[in-house]
């Protein structure tokens, strides 16, 4: 499956930013979807990631502030990010699996600066 993300930019510090990932095919059948960041000179993290059955997981540094979200009609996953800190400046990337085959997304810049 072939992912595009958008929805990246520059914003403020306590500022909100929605990320939206579109597939190629339906979502519907694919158990895990995910969102991952990478800034300069770090691996890439989890940031989010929700399965079929609308389980999440938050990596620690920004749950309560992000929200990830699945819609199966349109083929999307979402990231709402809220209070937004500039150590959330990153490259965000989508990610799915199915089975043994997974899929990234080209990635999207958020910069979180005054």
């Amino acid at each position: 499956v072939q992912l595009q993300a958008s929805g990246g930019g520059l914003v403020q510090p306590g500022g909100s930013l929605r990320l939206s990932c579109a597939a190629s095919r339906s979502l519907f059948s694919i158990n895990t979807l995910a969102w991952y960041r990478q800034s300069p000179g770090n691996g890439r993290e989890l940031v989010a990631r929700i399965t079929s059955g609308g389980s999440t997981h938050y990596a620690v540094s920004v749950k309560g502030r992000f929200t990830i979200s699945r819609d199966n009609a349109k083929n999307t996953v979402n990231l709402q990010m809220g209070s937004l800190k500039p150590e959330d400046t990153a490259v965000y990337y989508c990610y799915v699996q199915s089975g043994t085959s997974t899929s990234w997304g080209q990635g999207t810049q958020v910069t979180v600066s005054s």
